[in-house]
C-alpha cells in the first residue's frame, strides 16, 4: 500500500512499526460548536483509511482526542479559549458545552457511517500527563518560563519546519485582526505548553501545576494523548491540511524532544472542502452542518458519496448543485442494485469476484484513490456475472466505502412492497383496478361502447388511463 506522506512529500510504501498492527491517531474536534461538513470531510477520509487497513487484515488501534480546553481562537496561541467563547455564546458552563457538542459530533459521525475510534480521550482527563511531559522538556532545556507561561523553545531544534518551507521571518505575529503578539516568546515560532492565570484570569478550567494555576496549550494535548494510548512510536497521524502548521509541526517538535527519537512515520493530511467563495469555515457564509443538509432533504450518505468521488489530497468544491449531482448519481446506482435483489441470485463466481475485488483493492492501495474505488463499484454492476456475485462484491466493498448500498436497496424493495400492500387495501385503488379489468374484458368482447363508458367514468374520478404495449397503466390527477 502506498500512502502520500506529508513528512517526506512523496508516496511511501506503508510499513508499520509492528508487523500486522497499526497505531493510528486522529486529531479530534474542538467541541465548542457543531462540526461543519468541511471538518467532516477529513473524518470521512480518515475513516476510509482505517477501514481499508482493516480490510487488508491489519489489527488497527485508532485514537482520537477531544479538545475541551486549551485551543485558542488563533492557532498561534493568541485570543481567547474557543471553549470559553462557546460557553459565553450559549451562557452555559464549559463542560456543558463540551458534553453537548461532543455528543453532537458523534451523532453526525454516525449519520455518515464514520466508525467511532477505539479510544476517545478528552484533553481534560490527561492533565497529569501534560505536566509530566512539560516538566521533562524544561529539564532537557527545550522549554522555558516567561511571563508566567511555559514555552517550547524552537531554536533548540535542528529542524522545526518539517512539513513546509516556512521561513521564521515570514510568519505573521498575529493571524487575526485585533490580536497582539506574545512578547514573552524568545522566538516567533515558540509555542505555549502551559498557560497560567497571568495570561487569562477568566479561564473557567484551571489546574494546579509547578508553574502556577493554569491549563495546557492545545499542541501538547495530542502528543501526550497519543503517547499515553499508542506508545512511543506512532504509525499514522491524520488531520486536515490546515493542522500541518503549526499544530502538527509543534506536535513533532515537542514529542521528539521529549522522546529523543523519531515519533511518527506517516502523516496523512486531507485537503479543504471549499465553497465557491473559498475555504469553508464556521465564520463565513451559511454554517453548513449535517443537520442542515438533512433539513434540505439530503441523505448524509450522499454527502459521504460526494466526498468519495474526489481524492483526499485535492480541494473539493461544495455547492448544492454538486450535491444534487451526487444525489442523482447515488440514486442511479441504487436503481441498478435493486433489480439484483429481485432477480434469481445464482451462485457466486469466485474467479470474477477475486478479479473485481483486486481492482478495488488496488485503487485504495494507490494512496487511497476513492474515486477509482467507486469506479470499481460501477464495474461490478456492468460485469457479466451472477447477481449473487455482484451483491457479494457490493457488500465486500462497503466494508470500506460504508454507503449502505445493499441495505438501501433492500429497504427500497420493502417500501415498494408496503406501498403495493397499501394500494391493494385502498377502496379507491381497488375500484380503479376493478374498472380497468372490466374495460380490458369489454375490449376483448369488442364491447367498445362499454369500454368508453368506463374510461369516462375513470376520468370523472380524476384518473387518466395510459394504454401501453405492456397493458393499461393509470395516473391519478
Amino acid at each position: 500500500m502506498l500512502l502520500y506522506n506529508s513528512l517526506t512529500r512523496k508516496r511511501d510504501e506503508f510499513i508499520p512499526n509492528e508487523e500486522g498492527k497499526v497505531s493510528m491517531y486522529t486529531c479530534g474536534p474542538t467541541v465548542y460548536h457543531y462540526a461543519h461538513i468541511g471538518n467532516l470531510r477529513s473524518y470521512i477520509m480518515e475513516d476510509v483509511l482505517e477501514k481499508h487497513l482493516r480490510y487488508l487484515g491489519y489489527d488497527v488501534k485508532r485514537v482520537m482526542n477531544i479538545t475541551d480546553v486549551g485551543h485558542l481562537t488563533s492557532d498561534a496561541d493568541e485570543g481567547e479559549d474557543k471553549m470559553l467563547k462557546g460557553a459565553k455564546r450559549e451562557k452555559k458552563t464549559v463542560m456543558d458545552i463540551a458534553r453537548f457538542y461532543t455528543d453532537a459530533f458523534f451523532a453526525d459521525c454516525k449519520k455518515l457511517n464514520i466508525k467511532t475510534p477505539d479510544e476517545v480521550v478528552p484533553a481534560t482527563s490527561c492533565i497529569d500527563e501534560f505536566i509530566k511531559v512539560i516538566t521533562s522538556l524544561i529539564e532537557k532545556g527545550f522549554a522555558y518560563e516567561a511571563g508566567g507561561n511555559i514555552y517550547f523553545d524552537t531554536s533548540k531544534l535542528e529542524e522545526y519546519y518539517v512539513f513546509n518551507d516556512f521561513k521564521e521571518e515570514d510568519l505573521a505575529v498575529g493571524v487575526r485582526e485585533g490580536v497582539e503578539g506574545d512578547n514573552n516568546k524568545r522566538n516567533k515560532a515558540d509555542f505555549v505548553l502551559w498557560f497560567t492565570k497571568s495570561k487569562f484570569d477568566d479561564q473557567e478550567l484551571k489546574w494546579e501545576s509547578p508553574w502556577g494555576v493554569g491549563y495546557p496549550g492545545w499542541h501538547i494535548e495530542c502528543s501526550c494523548i497519543s503517547m499515553k494510548t499508542l506508545g512511543e512510536k506512532l504509525d499514522i497521524h491524520c488531520g486536515g491540511i490546515d493542522n500541518a502548521f503549526p499544530h502538527h509541526t509543534n506536535e513533532i517538535a515537542q514529542s521528539e524532544a521529549f522522546l529523543g527519537h523519531k515519533w511518527c512515520n506517516y502523516w496523512m493530511h486531507v485537503h479543504h472542502l471549499n465553497t465557491t467563495g473559498g475555504k469553508m469555515s464556521k465564520s463565513k457564509g451559511e454554517f453548513l452542518t449535517v443537520s442542515l443538509l438533512e433539513e434540505k432533504g439530503y441523505d448524509p450518505l450522499v454527502y459521504r458519496f460526494f466526498c468519495l468521488q474526489s481524492h483526499y489530497r485535492k480541494s473539493l468544491v461544495f455547492s448544492y448543485e454538486n450535491l444534487d449531482n451526487a444525489t442523482a448519481a447515488f440514486n442511479k446506482l441504487l436503481a441498478k442494485v435493486i433489480p439484483l435483489h429481485k432477480a434469481e441470485k445464482g451462485e457466486i463466481d469466485t474467479a470474477t469476484f477475486d478479479a473485481l475485488k483486486t481492482k478495488f483493492r488496488e485503487a485504495l492501495d494507490n494512496d487511497l484513490n476513492t474515486s477509482l474505488a467507486v469506479t470499481a463499484l460501477y464495474d461490478v454492476l456492468k460485469a457479466n456475472t451472477t447477481p449473487a456475485t455482484k451483491i457479494a462484491l457490493i457488500d465486500d466493498f462497503d466494508r470500506v466505502l460504508s454507503l449502505d448500498i445493499n441495505a438501501k436497496a433492500l429497504a427500497a424493495i420493502e417500501k415498494e412492497k408496503a406501498e403495493a400492500a397499501e394500494k391493494a387495501n385502498d377502496p379507491f385503488i381497488m375500484k380503479i383496478e376493478s374498472l380497468i379489468e372490466e374495460r380490458k374484458n369489454a375490449k376483448k368482447e369488442k364491447n367498445y361502447a362499454r369500454a368508453d363508458e368506463i374510461r369516462n367514468e375513470l376520468t370523472a374520478m380524476g384518473v387518466t388511463l395510459i394504454d401501453t404495449a405492456q397493458g393499461t397503466q393509470y395516473k391519478i390527477d
